[in-house]
């Protein structure tokens, strides 16, 4: 099937295997599709996509966990540090012990990568190996070939990988894309833009 992708369908396909492993996920879901299509898509496309609001930065911000910027230098709030104080745990202590032994920006330094057992050629399987689709992956992509033929196009560009996401949007997917409305609304947006290209 993948022979009839074009180069940036394709291309999209393997980024979001890349985009998977960068979100530390075991398998490939649809969001993960929408990224690499936001990464290599068609300058067309990502048009139409950034008028919608949607961008690479925008979801990869919105899958990641993330302290607000009020918080960057306390991740537990008040709340939290209260309940730790009422059972003898000093959040300030802990933060000038760790400070005092790893230094100052010990805090603010990203968590090295997990080191796993090293495969034959000294890299990490789980990090560098084949990441499964989700079932719910598989169907978009599926689904990207079914647009394709139902249109009569000859190849699946990342159009149609786009139309195979608004189709089948797992939850996370359709929050990502504004809801239902706004779907339907793409949905005619990338056929009209389908339609101009041919």
């Amino acid at each position: 099937m993948f022979e009839r992708f074009s180069r940036t369908a394709r291309t999209s396909i393997v980024i979001a295997q890349e985009e998977t492993r960068a979100l530390r996920s075991p398998r490939i879901e649809v969001e993960h599709v929408l990224l690499g299509l936001l990464a290599e898509g068609d300058p067309e496309l990502l048009a139409l996509l950034e008028q919608a609001g949607i961008t690479h930065d925008g979801v990869v911000a919105a899958l990641q966990p993330t302290v607000g910027a009020d918080n960057a230098a306390a991740p537990l709030g008040a709340e939290d540090a209260e309940a730790l104080r009422s059972i003898g745990i000093d959040l300030d202590a802990v933060r000038e012990s760790l400070e005092a032994t790893f230094g100052a920006d010990a805090l603010d330094r990203p968590i090295p990568a997990e080191r796993g057992r090293r495969g034959p050629f000294g890299f990490t399987p789980a990090k560098y190996g084949h990441i499964p689709f989700s079932r719910e992956a598989k169907k978009v992509v599926e689904l990207s070939l079914r647009e394709a033929l139902a249109r009569k196009d000859g190849a699946i560009e990342s159009a149609h990988l786009l139309l195979g996401i608004l189709r089948a949007p797992n939850a996370t997917t359709e929050r990502l894309l504004g809801g239902a409305e706004s779907i339907a609304v793409l949905r005619t947006r990338v056929h009209a833009l389908l339609d101009d290209a041919a």
